[in-house]
């Protein structure tokens, strides 16, 4: 017979069953809380709607009302903010940055392609256990507090 925990092992993929963890982003050797540590959902999401809103107000003054613009002018945002200084305006509101698993600034190509991976919208929603959407897991960054 199936039992439940037999379907969670596939769904954790090869290797066995999940790990345990005691706090979110212990597996990636983050700190439980302070700097470093990962940037919990409440706090992305408040960054997300300062720069959302930004976008909004952006595109309304430089393309009217076109319904992809604010997606655009948010690419725009990401890939020169976190580019350049590794935070948006609401990373930096919030109190957070984009890095490598390894501590680092990511490189162009990493910030590219998360950033397109943002706009889509559906990768942010789909998270793992250490809160990494589907477009951090794909360029091997994570949001962390600052």
């Amino acid at each position: 017979m199936v039992d439940r925990r037999d379907l969670g092992s596939w769904l954790d993929g090869p290797g066995g069953g999940a790990v345990v963890q005691d706090f979110v982003g212990q597996r990636l050797g983050r700190p439980r809380e302070g700097d470093g540590s990962v940037a919990r959902f409440g706090r992305r999401l408040g960054g997300l709607v300062v720069d959302w809103v930004i976008a909004l107000v952006i595109a309304r003054a430089m393309f009217g009302a076109s319904s992809l613009a604010p997606v655009g002018v948010l690419l725009v945002e990401h890939v020169l903010l976190v580019g350049t200084v590794g935070a948006t305006i609401g990373h930096r509101v919030f109190g957070m940055r984009v890095e490598t698993l390894q501590g680092e600034h990511p490189g162009p190509l990493k910030v590219v392609v998360r950033s397109v991976l943002l706009a889509l919208a559906i990768p942010p929603l789909v998270m793992d256990a250490d809160q990494r959407g589907l477009h951090d897991k794909a360029v091997g960054t994570v949001v962390a507090r600052r």
